[in-house]
């Protein structure tokens, strides 16, 4: 097995905006259960990307990276999904595999109502946002609150989960996503990263629900 990758978290705006991420990322750790700032790109969970052709980017993924099997969910809806505080329908499938301890997520839009994934948000073939896990999302708030962070994008996961994706001042490209997953998301995660040990590379996309 390949060892796992590293990866230095990039904190995007300029010399400033980038030591007030690190400030927002340890008041993070000082504040909420079980978040850690100190391992491997500061508590990075996720990398995703917005890619202008889905299914190449998959088969590169797959074929010349050799990450995968990618596990599709088709058709997302976030539970009372705000974009900058307004109601809307925004629809996207991901597909999600595993670099070694780093989901690899690929995201495409369904519909054109406003979204990260459609409109200003919308940065195509390049690192789009990262993902880092809380058990209390309510003190995730009022951290970037107090940071003067923007939340672009709010909404509820199964029954008891919640994201939302923020906005430090880097502006589009540097949006950080914390999410607080719903019950049985340790079980799934596990699943499809067990899935990429000693993958023989058959069914590299593979459908979930």
């Amino acid at each position: 097995m390949e060892p796992s990758p590293q990866f230095t978290l990039v904190l995007g705006g300029g010399g400033l905006k980038g030591l007030a991420h690190i400030g927002v990322l340890r008041a993070l750790e000082e504040r909420v259960p079980d978040f850690e700032a100190s391992g491997i790109a500061a508590g990075l969970h996720l990398v995703a990307y917005l890619p202008a052709d889905f299914e190449a980017a998959v088969e590169y993924w797959t074929g010349t990276m050799g990450v995968g099997p990618f596990y599709l969910l088709e058709n997302v809806r976030l539970g009372a999904m705000r974009y900058r505080g307004q109601p809307t329908d925004a629809s996207f499938s991901i597909a999600l595999a595993y670099w070694g301890d780093i989901q690899i997520e690929l995201v495409r839009a369904e519909n054109d109502a406003p979204s990260l994934y459609f409109g200003e948000y919308a940065l195509q073939d390049r690192l789009h946002h990262v993902c880092i896990t809380v058990d209390d999302i309510g003190e995730a708030r009022r951290v970037c609150a107090d940071a003067g962070a923007e939340i672009i994008v709010e909404g509820k996961v199964g029954e008891d989960g919640e994201v939302i994706y923020v906005d430090f001042g880097g502006g589009p490209g540097h949006v950080v996503e914390i999410l607080q997953p719903m019950t049985g998301s340790a079980g799934l995660f596990q699943m499809i990263k067990d899935a990429g040990k000693d993958w023989d590379g058959t069914a590299p996309l593979r459908r979930l629900g």
